[in-house]
């Protein structure tokens, strides 16, 4: 297998040095947020380029770009590769993009080498799989798993837009969304590339890590009222502070998260909004948003319901009331044991190779809803992600191209 794809190292990084352009240049880093005119730039680069490897390119009703390639027997469900190119604000040029691009390069290779696959291929870049202004992640890939019900379509971003409205304006047609899904059994396979995000690899020194599952996420929008009123007329024994009593379950949020439980988990405050706002008055009203992740639901239950009971303790001890928002669910994804054993042989065969657990959360997450999955991580260099200092080489990069092109074609042939 390993004669149908060679290293392009050179090519991989001319891909991503064009996409790293695309950007809203006005922030740090490297932004390209969903539903922006950098992410519809780069959208209509990346679907140019899938026509010229010869795909068939298409939006799907949630708004993925989707490029087709033909296999020689129709009746087989198709094989996926994917990713996304959005990125969180501030962000790199790796996460996520890679798995895309790598699709890519593997269909320019197929074409080259006159390579037909026995299923049909599908290369997508899904919307919007980083948090978005609307409170969700991995949208793209929810929707097209029928996972994006309407109350979530109806959510809005700062600015007042719906979620509905801002799939239509990316070229999708969220009233289909539900009628088009993919269903159990639809796909083979799907298979990701991306970046570890962590420094476990460079620090073993690995050039490939066999993904052995995928921590669930939990995210909850809190919303913390008290009373705005004159911080300087106002006695201390007589305020009711949204900000201090938001402060107080903040912090006890880290700690719960430090306790032990059967499985490693992790909870996170990243965002959070202050009303009014002003420096002489007491904080009347706070929103903040709260995520868990662990490889065990079990643990994050528990961890849930130890916050509860915090929360109920400030709310009476600090005279101020809470309301909390479910913003979404992804359950952990434990992979099946045959996949990681399929990939880990074709790994072998490219790079020095070690199984561990992805502790971010991927598209793979909703595709897991119906259908195997398998991922592929290569190094990130001090372990950075979600910065602009996060970087992988190319050539690990053009290593794990192909690793997943070679698992490509194990399983276009396995699952006959």
């Amino acid at each position: 297998m390993e004669k149908y794809f060679y290293l392009n190292d050179q090519g991989i990084k001319k891909d991503i040095e064009t996409l790293s352009k695309m950007i809203d240049e006005k922030v740090d880093g490297y932004t390209r947020r969903p539903f922006t005119k950098w992410y519809e730039q780069s959208r209509k680069w990346l679907a140019n380029e899938m026509e010229k490897c010869g795909l068939e390119v298409q939006i799907d009703a949630s708004s993925n770009l989707i490029g087709k390639i033909e296999g020689k027997n129709k009746d087989l469900p198709p094989l996926m590769i994917g990713s996304h190119t959005d990125t969180v604000a501030g962000g790199g040029r790796f996460d996520g993009i890679i798995g895309v691009l790598a699709g890519l390069e593997i269909a320019r290779q197929l074409k080259e080498k006159n390579i037909i696959l026995n299923h049909t291929l599908l290369i997508v870049d899904f919307t919007a799989e980083e948090p978005s202004e609307f409170g969700i992640s991995t949208l793209g890939s929810r929707g097209m798993v029928d996972n994006l019900p309407v109350e979530m379509l109806k959510r809005k971003d700062p600015n007042g837009l719906e979620l509905y409205d801002a799939i239509i304006g990316a070229g999708g047609r969220p009233e289909e969304i539900s009628e088009t899904a993919l269903r159990n059994g639809d796909i083979s396979l799907y298979l990701e590339l991306h970046i570890e995000q962590g420094p476990v690899l460079e620090q073993t020194s690995n050039d490939l890590g066999i993904v052995t599952g995928i921590v669930g996420i939990q995210r909850y929008r809190i919303e913390v009222k008290g009373q705005p009123n004159h911080a300087g007329t106002t006695p201390m024994n007589m305020r009711f502070d949204a900000l201090t009593a938001a402060s107080e379950l903040i912090l006890a949020i880290e700690k719960i998260a430090n306790l032990s439980y059967e499985e490693q988990v992790v909870g996170t405050v990243g965002r959070l909004f202050n009303e009014p706002n002003g420096s002489n008055v007491i904080p009347g009203k706070v929103i903040f948003d709260v995520e868990l992740r662990s490889l065990s639901i079990n643990a994050m239950k528990k961890m849930f319901g130890l916050i509860m009971e915090k929360t109920r303790v400030v709310e009476n001890d600090r005279r101020v009331s809470f309301s909390i928002d479910k913003l979404s669910h992804s359950e952990p994804i434990l992979i099946e044991k045959e996949i990681i054993k399929g990939i880990e042989g074709v790994c072998n065969k490219v790079g020095k190779t070690i199984r561990l657990p992805s502790g971010a959360g991927h598209d793979a997450n909703q595709i897991a809803r119906i259908a195997p999955i398998g991922m592929i991580f290569i190094p990130s260099k001090d372990g950075k992600s979600h910065c602009p200092e996060e970087w992988s080489e190319y050539n690990q990069v053009a290593i794990g191209v192909v690793a997943l092109g070679n698992a490509l074609l194990y399983f276009d042939e396995k699952f006959l």
